[in-house]
């Protein structure tokens, strides 16, 4: 079974559980915190750059307080991951983001073909920017297109350097082009919703390698 084979299945079969809760979770931002409902930005995935959706679970203004081009970063931030405890979430949305919903969404660029259920997420063209500053071979991240899930998420990306989560990265984007076995992806899916649920412990880095080989 091809990548967009697998896609496409993943999306049909999933559908019953997804849609209600994009209607849900849709009713309770708009209720309880107002407009708007999504969040889209623009970002690198793949060969390309798309507009990204998500639910918004951040404040409205969250932009003029959290420019990701103006804040100071080290050599092992470059990602700048916004932190669980952040106080720019809001308390509908702190619950969306623990419960891993915010990207659910972006079944909808999948079906259009922009994205893939299983890759590396799409960054900020900012942030491709400023790790392309210290790894050169950012690139290599790229080589593939970008998902709602990936290797990373099975690890946590607050638990990773940046050495260790573009190795992850770079591996994937190698995995899909030379020897993708859809089997694989589909154990990444699985294993991100129990790690979610907390019915699985989070993977380390070795354990990801080794499912790509």
């Amino acid at each position: 079974m091809s990548k967009k084979s697998f896609d496409i299945l993943v999306v049909i079969l999933s559908s019953v559980v997804w849609l209600p809760v994009i209607v849900l979770a849709s009713i309770l931002i708009f209720f309880l915190d107002g407009r708007p409902v999504f969040y889209s930005s623009k970002r690198r995935a793949g060969e390309g750059v798309i507009s990204v959706v998500k639910f918004r679970t951040m404040l409205k203004d969250v932009d003029k307080k959290y420019n990701r081009s103006v804040v100071s970063v080290s050599n092992n931030v470059r990602f700048l991951n916004t932190p669980p405890d952040s106080p720019f979430y809001t308390p509908i949305g702190r619950f969306i983001e623990r419960c891993s919903l915010t990207e659910i969404p972006q079944f909808f660029l999948v079906l259009a073909g922009k994205m893939s259920v299983v890759g590396n997420r799409p960054l900020p063209v900012d942030v491709v920017q400023s790790l392309g500053e210290i790894h050169p071979d950012v690139e290599k991240r790229f080589a593939s297109p970008g998902g709602m899930t990936g290797p990373v998420q099975l690890v946590g990306r607050q638990e990773l350097t940046d050495q260790e989560r573009l190795r992850i990265e770079s591996k994937y984007c190698d995995f899909v082009n030379h020897r993708y076995r859809w089997f694989v992806d589909a154990k990444i899916l699985l294993f991100t919703v129990l790690i979610s649920a907390r019915l699985m412990a989070p993977c380390t880095v070795q354990d990801v390698l080794d499912m790509l080989d």
